[in-house]
Order: structure tokens, then sequence, then C-alpha cells
């Protein structure tokens, strides 16, 4: 990895962490997100990585449905493929989530739209959670 790059991941994580919430039972700032803004986050940070092909799918695939998973290796294969045709490296992206907005149509699903930057480009992913068997999984997406 150049040593640009480690500068930049270590400063993400610097402050990535300055960011994280307050444990339970202390008081929390009123900046801190709800937890399901940080789920959210996660997510689509997570979602990113995979496209970008520093992380494997399969780590995502509890958290999808089955169609969702399906699709997101679709993209993931033809990312692949346009890079090896680019003779491009793979190389981590450090994304920065720079907004999550949240909407509930009815019980039980969530909405979402977050914006994230990198390095080269600002991204907009929508995701519909539902909560299915007592944890929320994704059963729409897109990656514009």
């Amino acid at each position: 990895m150049p040593e640009a790059a480690r500068r930049r991941e270590a400063e993400r994580r610097a402050q990535q962490n300055a960011r994280t919430p307050q444990p339970s039972g202390t008081n929390p700032s009123a900046e801190s997100p709800p937890p399901l803004e940080v789920l959210v986050g996660t997510m689509v940070r997570g979602i990113l990585e995979v496209v970008a092909g520093v992380r494997d799918p399969e780590q995502l695939a509890r958290w999808m449905s089955e169609e969702v998973y399906r699709h997101l290796l679709t993209r993931t294969s033809l990312a692949t493929r346009a890079r090896s045709a680019r003779r491009v490296q793979v190389y981590r992206v450090m994304h920065e989530i720079r907004s999550v907005r949240l909407s509930s149509p009815r019980d039980g699903v969530i909405e979402a739209t977050v914006v994230v930057s990198g390095r080269m480009r600002t991204r907009a992913v929508a995701l519909r959670l539902e909560a299915l068997e007592r944890r929320w999984r994704i059963t729409a997406l897109s990656l514009l």
C-alpha cells in the first residue's frame, strides 16, 4: 500500500473513532446518531467495499435477501471484469457517509437514502430494510 494511502487510512480511522457513539449508560452527545442510522451507514460502507473488490460478498449475505445478494454478486463481477480490462489495481477506497435519511412507510419497514463520498466521486445509495425474524434485512438496493 502506498504511503499516502496509509496516511489517509490512519486519518479516516482517527475521524471514525472520534465519531463513535458513547457506550450505553453514559451521556451521549446530541450529535451521536441513533443505532439504525449507524447500521445503515455500516451496511452501505460494506456494500461499496464489496463492489470495489476489497470485501468478500459472503460477509454481507446474512443481511440481505437472496435477490439483493444475487444482484450484488452480478454487479461485483461486472466491476471486477471492468477493472481487469482496464488493468486497474484493487485498493481500499475511504468512504465518508455524508448523510443518512430514513423513512418508515409502515411498521417493520425502513427506507433509507445515503449520500457517500469517496476519493473520486460522490454516490447515492437507496435501500429498503425489512424486519424479518427479529433483525433487519436489505430487501431492495440501488447504487447510483
